[in-house]
């Protein structure tokens, strides 16, 4: 794998990914990089805080934000295992990330299904970056908490 390729930013959302699945929250996770370096690593946080806002784009959003010194993360990429939902990507479009690169499609509530977009215009995306990685945690996730 090369250093700092979307694949190595992805394997890094993929640790915090596992950590969620470690606290029992739907194993997502979350990176910001900025310059080929990660300034905010986050991870689900749902269950834990009792907030269904607790996503982890937007505790990577707020981590990237303390780190940068600024609301705004524009020439930033977010890294996520999975499609990031309507809440999400519109928390995107106000802080102006620059990309966002993701794993898994979420086929139920992932903001692509929106008719139309609710991305910064300048906002461009990647979709299925380790994608089989990503679905298969979320599927080992939901299969262990159905037995």
């Amino acid at each position: 794998m090369e250093m700092f390729s979307d694949e190595y930013f992805m394997q890094e959302a993929l640790k915090e990914a596992r950590k969620a699945m470690d606290e029992d929250e739907v194993p997502v996770g979350a990176v910001i990089a900025w310059n080929n370096q990660v300034i905010a690593r986050a991870h689900n946080l749902t269950e834990t805080l009792n907030d269904v806002t607790a996503h982890a784009e937007m505790q990577a959003f707020t981590a990237a934000a303390n780190t940068s010194g600024g609301k705004y993360l524009t020439n930033c990429t977010l890294y996520v295992t999975l499609e990031p939902c309507v809440m999400c990507a519109g928390a995107s479009n106000w802080i102006q990330i620059d990309r966002i690169v993701y794993g898994a499609d979420d086929e139920k509530r992932g903001f692509t299904l929106l008719k139309e977009s609710v991305l910064h215009t300048r906002t461009t995306v990647t979709r299925g970056v380790l994608r089989k990685e990503c679905s298969n945690l979320l599927k080992e996730f939901f299969r262990y908490k159905r037995k």
